[in-house]
This record gives C-alpha cells, structure tokens and sequence, in this order.
C-alpha cells in the first residue's frame, strides 16, 4: 500500500450516496434466500458474482431488483444495514447518510414499518456501538408514477422524525425531474430536504431541473455538469455539492477508463465534488476503494484528497456544530 492510499484509509470520512440495498453482498443475498424461503436465479454465490456484470445502469438495475426480493421481514432490513456499517467502520466512515428504497419493498407486499424500522434499528446500534452518525433519506423509483411517490411519502408520514431528505433515483433517462415536482414540493412542505439523481446517464437539463423544480440541496452523481459552464458557474457559486461515485460510473459504464472521470475537472473548477460507493456490493468496493481507484488514476495529490473529504462533512446534513467537529478530525490526521 502506498503512502497516499494509507493515508486515505486513516482519515475520518462521510459518505452520503449509499443506497442500502446496493450493499447486499452474495453471500448474504444467498444466505437471507434460504432463510425466507425465496428461489433466486443463481443457484451459488459464484455464479451470482459472475452476474454483476453490466452494460449499463438498467442491467444493474435489473439484478438489483431481483436482489430485494430476498428482503421480507424487517430482521432482514438490519442485518443488511449492520453488514453495511461493519464495512463503513473498516472503511474509517463517521457518518453515513443512507438511502432506501421503500416502494422496491412495499410493492412486493412488504411493509413501510418494516423496511424502515430495521434499517433505522441498526442505524442506531450503528452510532451506540461503532460511533457512525447519520441521516435517512427516503428514494423515490423515478420509474414508478408520481402518484406511487405520493402514496409512500404518506406512508412515511409516521417516521417523519427518522427521515432527514427525500432522494430521487432508479432510471434516468425518459424520467426527467420536472415529472415529479409537485412530489417534491410536498415533501418540502412537510419538512423534508431534498436530493435527485441527475446528469448520470441524463443531460445537463436534468440537473438544472433537479435545482429548479426539486430544489434539491445536493446533485446526485452529476457527471454531465461540466458540458454546461454556466450549470458548472451556479454549481461553484452556490456550492451546491455532486456526490460523484467513481466505481459506479465505471462499472455501468458511464466513463470507460477511471482516467476519463471528471472528479478531478470538477475540483479544479471549484465544485464541491464528494467521493462515495452508490452500491458497492455490485459495483467492486467500498469507499477507500472509490478514493483509492481515483486518486491512482487522476494523480490526485495528498491535498486534493483531504478537499474531497472535507467536502463530505461540509456537504452533509449535519449540524455546523458537527461539522466543525468532524473537520477537526480530519485536521489532526492530516498533521499527523
């Protein structure tokens, strides 16, 4: 392991693009299958290892989906969320701000309750017992209808406390954000931050109008922002954070080689870019795994790496007290 890569793994870092179904390893795919019962397409955790293979964000998307069907009762929900945090504390992640997928369960008949109540169960456990903070964002399927979108944002009306941000995700292209605005205008009104996908597969437009008709406080992946300088002027100006997911673009096939990602133009243009790992169980790696892969293939310097983190805790929904905590942190490592 080389200098800079042991120093990435050392400092304190957030995450804040992790969707938690995307962290269901094989092997656990296969082990909760068994337990509830559930015939999957692969019979082994080999030949299911040898699926996550994609051409593009749908094939991802397809096994995915075939991935929560495993998921049924809310034990399952923690015990997929605990193997998540196991991981993000290896990875030195202090905070995690997580995603779920609420209508990828209740449309197979599983209760709103149970997806969130383990999740959240094991979130708390996660800051009792590992001292990892964080913040839920409820995702809405941006293939499925608005009206569907409406119909679980009532459902997570009882939670409202549990739930920081309203995320939109799935599908890009053919589902542009001004789909869902009055789904987002709801959920502003009820106390809710927003976050969108935008500009993974989508053009710059879809960005403007994550800003414009969602208003949303973070861009979700962004790739496609530096084809506009004028997107690119308000993103630096506003600093209106990208959670940029290097691993993710390069298994679906976003850039083609990790020395086309953009992460690099973005921080030289003064956007405040984030580094995270989507969903690392199919796409090769966690978070040090995302930080490392760029750093070695755009010559991302010690200082370059330390404003990528430092982004994370300034880009999170935490208190500024807590952000000025957490950058502490950051500081003492790197004086170290």
């Amino acid at each position: 392991m080389t200098d800079l890569q042991s120093f990435i793994c050392d400092l304190p870092k957030a995450e804040l693009h992790l969707h938690i179904e995307g962290t269901l390893e094989p092997e656990l795919m296969v082990q909760l299958a068994e337990r509830n019962g559930v015939t999957l397409k692969y019979a082994t955790v080999a030949s299911l290892r040898e699926a996550y293979k994609f051409e593009n964000l749908q094939d991802f998307l397809d096994l995915y989906y075939a991935g929560c069907s495993v998921l049924l009762f809310e034990q399952d929900f923690y015990d997929l969320t605990w193997a998540y945090l196991l991981k993000a504390k290896a990875n030195n992640i202090v905070h995690a701000e997580i995603m779920f997928d609420p209508q990828a369960h209740t449309s197979r008949g599983v209760p709103f309750s149970a997806v969130i109540g383990g999740i959240y169960r094991a979130l708390a456990d996660g800051y009792e017992k590992l001292g990892i903070s964080f913040r839920l964002i409820l995702s809405f399927l941006r293939h499925l209808t608005p009206e569907d979108g409406f119909k679980t944002l009532a459902e997570a009306e009882p939670f409202r406390g549990w739930i920081t941000a309203v995320g939109l995700d799935s599908s890009e292209r053919d589902f542009p954000p001004d789909l869902f605005a009055d789904l987002f205008e709801k959920a502003l009104e009820m106390g809710f931050l927003t976050v969108a996908h935008a500009g993974e597969e989508g053009p710059p437009e879809y960005i403007w109008g994550a800003l414009d008709l969602l208003k949303a406080s973070r861009i979700d992946h962004g790739n496609s922002a530096l084809e506009d300088p004028d997107l690119v002027d308000v993103l630096g100006i506003y600093e209106i954070p990208l959670t940029s997911c290097p691993l993710s673009n390069l298994k679906l096939k976003v850039i083609q080689k990790m020395t086309d990602h953009p992460l690099k133009e973005m921080l030289e243009r003064g956007i405040k870019v984030t580094v995270n790992s989507d969903d690392p169980a199919y796409f090769g790696g966690y978070l040090n795994d995302n930080y490392i892969a760029v750093a070695d293939a755009l010559h991302l310097s010690k200082e370059d790496i330390v404003r990528l983190v430092k982004h994370s805790f300034e880009a999170s929904f935490v208190t500024d007290g807590e952000k000025r905590n957490f950058l502490a942190r950051v500081d003492e490592v790197e004086r170290s």
